[in-house]
C-alpha cells in the first residue's frame, strides 16, 4: 500500500496564479469515479498501446478496446459540454501486423456522441528502425468535442507565416497584407521532437511525450482557470503544460515511480528550475549552419 505522500499530492497555486494541481498514484477507474460530471474542460492523454511495455500487461486487442472504451466513457462523463478530448495514440503490433489504434478506438468515441474535429498527425524524426516495414515516424491525436459549442482559440498557437509580407494583388484589398499578423494556422501536421535520450525533458519513462505537444492543446482548447485531466499521467507532462499556462490539472498513474517523478517535476516548475523545450524552438537540422538554431 503506498504512503499518503505517494497516493496523492496537491500543489497549491504558485503566487500570482489561481489553478492548483492534483497528482495521484491510483487506478484511473477509481480516480475518474471520484470526479464530478462535467467538471473537466480538456482531457488529454496517451494511453498504453498494448504492446507489452513495462507499465502494461499485453492482452487480446478486443479486451484492450473494451477497457479503453470504459475509460473513455468515464472521461466523457466528466467532460464539460464545451470541452474537448485529445487521445494521443500510435500503433498496436500483432504478429508483425500494424493495427492503427486511432482507427480501432474511433467508434468508442462516436458511440458516445462525440464529434471528431481533427486527426492531428504528430511527426517526429527519431524512433525504432524497422527491417520488414518502413520505420514509423508519426503518431496521431484524435481531437473530439462533446458538442458543437466548444472552446477553441487559434491565436495562441499560430506559427510564423511562410510569406509574412504577402499582399493581395487584386480586388478591394489590393496592396494590403493577406495574412494574419499573428501568424498562420499550424495545420493538422505537427513536427515536434519526441522525448529521446538527449531531450531536455527525458526521464526514466520509456514513452514520455513532450510538454510542447500538450501546450498547443491547452492553449487552444481551454481558458485560464479551466481544468485539464490526464487519466494516464505518466511523468506528468500534461499537468506541467496546464500548470505553465494557469490551468488547473488533475492526473493519475498506476506506477508509483512515475507519480514520484511527476510530483518532483511540478515542484521544479513552480521553483523555476524545470527545463522544458520551448514551444516555438526550431527543430535541429544538422545540414544547416549551427543546426538551424
Amino acid at each position: 500500500m503506498p504512503t499518503q505522500h505517494h497516493l496523492q499530492t496537491i500543489l497549491d497555486p504558485p503566487e500570482g496564479k489561481s489553478a492548483a494541481v492534483r497528482a495521484e498514484h491510483a487506478d484511473n477507474r477509481d480516480f475518474l469515479a471520484s470526479l464530478a460530471d462535467g467538471s473537466m474542460q480538456l482531457v488529454v492523454t496517451s494511453p498504453p498501446y498494448n504492446i507489452g511495455k513495462s507499465y502494461e500487461s499485453r492482452q487480446p486487442l478486443e479486451r484492450y478496446v473494451q477497457h479503453q472504451s470504459r475509460t473513455i466513457a468515464e472521461c466523457v462523463r466528466v467532460l464539460d459540454d464545451r470541452g474537448s478530448i485529445c487521445w494521443q495514440v500510435g500503433n498496436h503490433v500483432r504478429h508483425g501486423e500494424v493495427v492503427p489504434l486511432d482507427i480501432v478506438l474511433y467508434d468508442a468515441f462516436t458511440a458516445l456522441g462525440l464529434k471528431l474535429r481533427n486527426r492531428i498527425v504528430w511527426h517526429f524524426g527519431h524512433g525504432l528502425h524497422c527491417r520488414k516495414r518502413l520505420s514509423g515516424r508519426y503518431e496521431t491525436i484524435l481531437w473530439f468535442t462533446k458538442t458543437d459549442r466548444y472552446v477553441f482559440d487559434l491565436d495562441p498557437i499560430r506559427v510564423p507565416s511562410k510569406y509574412p509580407g504577402k499582399k493581395y494583388f487584386k480586388g478591394p484589398n489590393k496592396g494590403k497584407k493577406s495574412g494574419n499578423a499573428l501568424g498562420k494556422n499550424p495545420s493538422d501536421v505537427w513536427s515536434i521532437p519526441n522525448v529521446k535520450a538527449n531531450h531536455v525533458e527525458k526521464t526514466m519513462h520509456p514513452c514520455q511525450f513532450p510538454v510542447e505537444l500538450v501546450e498547443r492543446l491547452v492553449l487552444s482548447m481551454t481558458e485560464p482557470g479551466d481544468t485539464v485531466l490526464d487519466p494516464y499521467m505518466g511523468v506528468g507532462s500534461s499537468l506541467i503544460a496546464a500548470r505553465k499556462h494557469g490551468r488547473a490539472a488533475l492526473g493519475c498513474d498506476i506506477v508509483r515511480e512515475y507519480v514520484d517523478i511527476a510530483q518532483q517535476r511540478l515542484r521544479e516548475l513552480d521553483a523555476g528550475m524545470l527545463r522544458t523545450r520551448h514551444m516555438h524552438k526550431p527543430i535541429y537540422d544538422p545540414s544547416l549552419p549551427g543546426g538551424g538554431h
